[in-house]
């Protein structure tokens, strides 16, 4: 059984600094892509970032130049390292995984920026 368990949310001033860790379990072959949504109060949840099985990023544009997607493919977990926080950036923080024919989901972990 496939589990993703997001961590490292928390409450910090804007200009601040977070990182989150995603760890998959249950992986027996290559995990195809990770990435990394959220989702404020109100809106759809929005793609972050993501990274491909061989490297390959992409990020949303509110994020770029702040936010860098990283991963350890020997412990199956990705990394969003944010950078100079802003208050927009407050929302929960869910990570997908996508292995075999499925996406999987983690429980997601809040991040609050306040000015």
């Amino acid at each position: 059984q496939v589990q993703v368990v997001e961590s490292g949310g928390d409450s910090v001033q804007a200009g601040g600094s977070l990182r989150l860790s995603c760890a998959a379990s249950g992986i027996i072959f290559s995990i195809k892509s990770m990435g990394w949504y959220r989702q404020a109060p109100g809106k759809q949840r929005e793609l972050v970032a993501g990274i491909t099985n061989d490297g390959r990023t992409n990020y949303a544009d509110s994020v770029k130049g702040r936010f860098t997607i990283s991963k350890d493919n020997t412990k199956n977990t990705v990394f969003l390292q944010m950078n100079s926080l802003k208050p927009e950036d407050t929302a929960v923080y869910y990570c997908k995984t996508q292995y075999g024919f499925r996406d999987y989901w983690g429980q997601g972990t809040q991040v609050i920026v306040s000015s």
